[in-house]
């Protein structure tokens, strides 16, 4: 946990969500989510905005929206 909040302190925020967007393709480039993984990352909205001071759970979700949407254009247009 210590090792985490040392990562989150050193990097700003996109350089994590990049990286974490990296790896998840390096593990399973062409998985899609279920129904079960939909509806919890669904549920934990309000949990991650509650871990991010000064953000409702709906800013959290529109920039989630906004950035996956922004990643798969770019994505897709590439290939």
């Amino acid at each position: 946990m210590a090792d985490d909040l040392n990562l989150v302190k050193s990097s700003t925020f996109d350089d994590v969500t990049i990286r974490s967007s990296e790896q998840a393709n390096d593990q399973n480039p062409s998985s899609e989510f279920s129904i079960d993984e939909e509806t919890l990352i669904i549920r934990m909205w309000s949990l991650i905005a509650g871990r991010i001071p000064g953000r409702s759970a709906e800013e959290i979700e529109k920039y989630w929206i906004a950035k996956h949407s922004a990643t798969s254009t770019t994505t897709t247009t590439d290939n």
